[in-house]
């Protein structure tokens, strides 16, 4: 242990140890999905940045794994970003700077007890500061939140129920915080233990009390699949592999069809003649088809992403228009200064245009639905918004054609998981090109996912449950809790930095020395 910590005093190779450290969080998310690996994922980095000489060379730990987070997380946009992604995660890990001049604070040096069981608190409270931060648009988006690596395991999502990705989020790093310092902190086990205790405790209460969605009905949801189509005519090929693929649904009694992002490329305005055929499928398939138009309108200006209801007599009216854009994808933050980003990516030679407010579709047969486009499922308020306004169904239209090859399809796929546990509401994640899930009212996967490699139409027995969660009632309480948690931390830190200066530093008391006494010389 002595030998690697003298071979850290490195700057350069402590900077390389930081930014690994922060990207093994990334191996408990899907493809990888070993959601277990989440509660220790943080610890070498908690070490690290605890073990740091000042508190300067804390937050430039706290940033370069903040810098490896972020790549890891986001690596499938290589392809698309290039160089570009490595100044955005620089820019981003920042925001975990504070994070690791906390972790030396409350952990460094030889901390009491009441300090580590304080880290227990305000570390947590910390990642969700972060993480809120980064879930505005404009950042990025809530992208692979911490919490969100537990969407498989049932405990976490009735966990999700009660206060969302944030809850588990706090307590994936309440656990990491309570076994580090058992690790590093002989002093600590109490109080790690404590925490450790008391998340079991948690997640068992809210697997005994926490309300159950009351199941009263069932649809059938068919989803359409079409695959990867390449070619000049690629949009012209889709729409005629998604027509076929919607014509073998007819006769199985359906409630909706859901057709996945940019299914439709053209404006079905200036285009007619597809309006009329999706109303010729609606008419034999017995139900409306909701699909994704990702063209210039014809009756406003730009380009929008738009979720379109056609029924047997063509557009029902009933339309939602992408609100939250996917930066550099769909459009350039600040396109005067950081335009240049089109010369070395795939970055948005164009921005789309946004829509103004969410919408809930009646899709007949007493079902109401609430979409939502590709990134915005990864947004907890927006599912939250539909469930409040009505929503029987959520559903995510998506296309991650460009990155088939990464682990971003099943990592969006998995975020549909946590969406409908947290609302209560069943949830329909239809791709173009895979991972498509759909999910039950209680986050259950209902079926197989239809893979990357799948090209085909696919009839779901959907659960409907109504009530209202303990999510959607309270809202984001973990959030409000941990900022709390910070400003009291800020408070306390003043009036202690005050005291201090009234005062000045108490006085330093030189360690005790041992006398030796002489040897006595005998006379002669």
């Amino acid at each position: 242990m002595k030998t690697f910590d003298r071979w850290l005093t490195s700057p350069w190779r402590r900077c390389v140890v930081a930014a690994l450290a922060g990207a093994l969080p990334v191996f408990a998310f899907p493809a990888p999905a070993l959601w277990w690996f989440a509660y220790v994922a943080l610890v070498p980095w908690l070490l690290l940045a605890r073990s740091a000489p000042t508190g300067r060379r804390a937050l430039y730990d706290g940033w370069l794994g903040g810098f490896g987070f972020m790549v890891a997380m986001h690596h499938w946009l290589l392809p698309s970003l290039h160089v570009f992604i490595f100044l955005i995660a620089a820019l981003l890990g920042a925001l975990w700077a504070p994070w690791g001049w906390l972790t030396r604070r409350f952990l460094g040096g030889v901390p009491s007890p009441g300090r580590c069981a304080a880290a227990l608190l305000v570390l947590p409270s910390a990642w969700l500061a972060v993480e809120l931060v980064r879930s505005w648009q404009g950042l990025g988006g809530p992208w692979g939140m911490l919490g969100s690596s537990q969407w498989q395991l049932e405990p976490a999502l009735r966990l999700a129920s009660v206060g969302g990705v944030w809850l588990l989020s706090f307590l994936v790093v309440a656990v990491n915080v309570a076994v580090a310092a058992l690790v590093a902190v002989r002093a600590a086990r109490i109080p790690a233990v404590a925490a450790l205790a008391a998340t079991a405790a948690a997640t068992s209460a809210a697997w005994v009390w926490s309300p159950r969605p009351d199941v009263d009905g069932h649809v059938r949801i068919a989803v359409v699949q079409p695959g990867v189509i390449g070619g000049p005519d690629s949009a012209g090929l889709r729409f005629d592999r998604e027509e076929q693929l919607t014509r073998r649904l007819a006769g199985q009694h359906l409630d909706l069809i859901v057709w996945g992002e940019s299914s439709i490329g053209f404006d079905l305005g200036q285009r007619p003649d597809l309006a009329r055929r999706v109303a010729a499928l609606s008419r034999e398939t017995g139900t409306d088809i909701l699909v994704n138009v990702d063209a210039r309108r014809s009756d406003r200006p730009g380009i929008y992403k738009s979720s379109v209801l056609i029924g047997p007599h063509g557009p029902t009216g009933a339309r939602y228009d992408k609100m939250r854009l996917i930066p550099f994808g769909e459009y350039i933050p600040a396109r005067s200064l950081l335009g240049w980003a089109t010369s070395v990516g795939k970055a948005a030679g164009e921005d789309r245009r946004r829509g103004t407010e969410q919408v809930v579709m009646d899709v007949g047969h007493g079902m109401r639905v609430g979409p939502l486009v590709c990134f915005e499922t990864a947004f907890p308020d927006m599912s939250r918004h539909l469930a409040e306004d009505g929503a029987d169904v959520l559903i995510g239209q998506s296309a991650t054609s460009t990155f088939q090859g990464s682990w971003a399809p099943e990592q969006h796929a998995s975020l549909a998981a946590l969406r409908a546990a947290e609302t209560g509401r069943p949830m329909v994640h239809a791709t173009l090109t895979g991972v498509s899930a759909v999910y039950g009212p209680s986050g259950q996967r209902l079926g197989p996912w239809l893979g990357t490699d799948a090209s085909t139409a696919r009839v779901y027995e959907v659960p409907l449950a109504h009530g209202i969660t303990p999510y959607v009632r309270f809202g984001d309480w973990p959030v409000h809790g941990a900022l709390l948690v910070l400003v009291a931390l800020c408070g306390t830190e003043g009036v202690r930095a005050l005291r201090l200066r009234r005062t000045g530093p108490e006085p330093r008391v030189p360690p005790a020395r041992t006398v030796r006494e002489s040897p006595v010389r005998h006379g002669h």
